[in-house]
């Protein structure tokens, strides 16, 4: 069992956060996901087309996550929250990245929506997971980068469980320690906002396309809600 919690020094800084935790187990990851698949291809159909495109920074979404980052000492323009840099790459190459059925179903949720996505392998998580400040000594390994190890500023906001840092910059970059590959089978993906009051809606909409993807290759889907009123849920 994992917990994931918000801290509440977190909570009280955005206090209109609302982050959706949708855990699996018994994923199946070697199998063929036709519906990730062709959700992949509909979104670059319709960027083609001229019919859709991703929220860029002038967004509310985006902005709002700008804002987030500057007020902890992070230049959004420099290191960019993960649903701008992956909207950003798809305007300009028309096309996303193909890495692993898991990770291409969170991607395609994640610039339809405009919303930040993540996902840890619940099987190299160790004790609970924190949504905090970070204190500058936590160690960090970034995602493809296994001999690099990084410290993160302090006043940083991270995901952090006993052992390190899980995401850099709140939503910026992955660990590689808890990448999610085929063969992961126990997976937490995350979906957040900052202001609930505006996209909650958006929000839910998004965990349960989520789901959706997930459902055919999984034993058991569940989606969980953090904000600061409930902080914490067990996985």
């Amino acid at each position: 069992m994992t917990v994931f919690r918000i801290s509440p020094a977190v909570a009280d800084a955005f206090p209109d956060t609302l982050i959706a935790l949708v855990t699996v187990t018994g994923l199946r990851g070697h199998e063929l996901w036709p519906d990730t698949a062709a959700a992949l291809e509909e979104l670059e159909q319709q960027l083609a087309d001229e019919s859709w495109q991703p929220a860029n920074e002038s967004d509310p979404r985006i902005e709002a996550w700008h804002t987030a980052y500057r007020s902890f000492g992070t230049n959004p323009r420099r290191i960019r929250p993960s649903v701008d840099a992956l909207g950003r790459r798809m305007a300009k190459k028309g096309t996303l990245p193909r890495i692993n059925p898991a990770v291409d179903s969170y991607n395609a949720v994640s610039v339809r929506h405009g919303l930040p996505a993540g996902a840890f392998d619940l099987g190299h998580v160790t004790g609970d997971v924190e949504i905090r400040y970070a204190e500058g000594n936590e160690e960090f390994t970034p995602l493809g980068e296994p001999d690099t190890v990084e410290n993160p500023k302090p006043g940083e906001i991270i995901y952090a469980d006993t052992t390190g840092v899980l995401t850099r910059h709140w939503n910026h970059r992955d660990a590689h320690r808890t990448r999610v590959t085929e063969d992961s089978t126990r997976v937490a993906f995350v979906l957040e906002t900052l202001h609930a009051t505006r996209d909650g809606h958006h929000l839910e909409t998004a965990a349960g396309e989520l789901q959706g993807l997930l459902l055919p290759h999984a034993e058991q889907t569940r989606v969980h809600y953090l904000r600061p009123a409930q902080p914490a849920a067990t996985t």
